[in-house]
């Protein structure tokens, strides 16, 4: 019912799990990670046990291929069912149960492991693989979605589409700093959900991506003053030397909180703001 992706990034510090499938809610059901511990997919006719049990063992530093083996032998309708695990480090593993719907197969490699049933064909996990084996440039949480859309474009769920999910953890990634969840978008019902899944993570990004600190402005000066004026028109007045608290009451408002940096601003907040009050000429000097 289902195709998707496991995988770590190259330092380890982020595991991700993303899904596309025919099913009502796919990313409630498939994905399970934590935070420098590991990532799995329970697919197929699927076993929930399996995250909990995954992921105990994951922690207790037994390898991926481990994991796999020791879930489905204890397991009597194992044949039935397809999974792919993930660990802190070295090579990924996969299992497809021989009674799975077809086509139905998975390959794995170092931090990854790709898998589907139900598929168009073998080449859904070669486009997942390959995708993301290329991507090493993108951001991790678009790399996933990268790959999964290379597998929706290779022909996906032979039946059709209908959900899609991308679950991303890394430790004290979370929001605020207080957990460790750092994306987890769901897709439930939708005719394009791959599509929509990815407009929903550039509004993640936008909002609570945290900003590059080489490319923060100073608010001070000439900055200060077109961030004071552009607050003052939406009708947050602000001081033109410091206008940081009334910069801080807007951001709170718009969901931008997380990009706030003291005596600093974001050049994606500031062009939010800018947007946000287009009848505020933008000054000819201004960054």
């Amino acid at each position: 019912m289902t195709f998707s992706l496991v995988a770590r990034s190259a330092d380890g510090m982020l595991h991700g799990v993303a899904v596309a499938s025919k099913f009502l809610a796919a990313g409630a059901l498939v994905p399970a990670a934590e935070a420098e511990v590991g990532a799995l997919a329970t697919q197929a006719h699927l076993n929930l046990a399996y995250r909990p049990q995954g992921l105990t063992l994951l922690r207790t530093g037994v390898a991926a291929v481990d994991v796999v083996a020791g879930l489905v032998a204890a397991d009597p309708d194992r044949e039935h069912r397809q999974l792919g695990v993930i660990g802190a480090t070295g090579s990924g593993a996969t299992f497809t149960g021989a009674r799975c719907h077809g086509w139905a197969g998975g390959q794995a490699g170092d931090g990854w492991a790709a898998q589907g049933n139900i598929l168009a064909g073998p080449q859904v996990v070669d486009a997942l693989r390959d995708t993301w084996l290329g991507g090493v440039d993108l951001p991790f949480a678009d790399r996933l979605l990268a790959a999964l859309r290379a597998g929706e474009a290779a022909g996906g769920d032979r039946r059709g589409r209908q959900s899609a999910g991308l679950l991303v953890v890394k430790r004290g990634g979370g929001y605020g700093g207080t957990g460790d969840v750092l994306v987890d978008l769901r897709v439930d019902d939708h005719p394009d959900p791959v599509t929509e899944l990815a407009r929903l993570l550039a509004v993640h990004t936008l909002l609570f991506s945290r900003p590059d600190p080489a490319t923060l402005l100073d608010l001070h000066g000439a900055v200060a003053a077109e961030v004071a004026t552009l607050l003052t028109a939406l009708g947050h007045p602000a001081d033109p030397t410091a206008p940081e608290e009334a910069l801080v009451s807007w951001a709170g408002l718009e969901n931008l909180e997380e990009r706030l940096v003291p005596g600093r601003i974001d050049p994606v907040v500031l062009h939010h703001l800018r947007t946000a009050a287009p009848h505020v000429p933008t000054p000819r000097s201004a960054p």
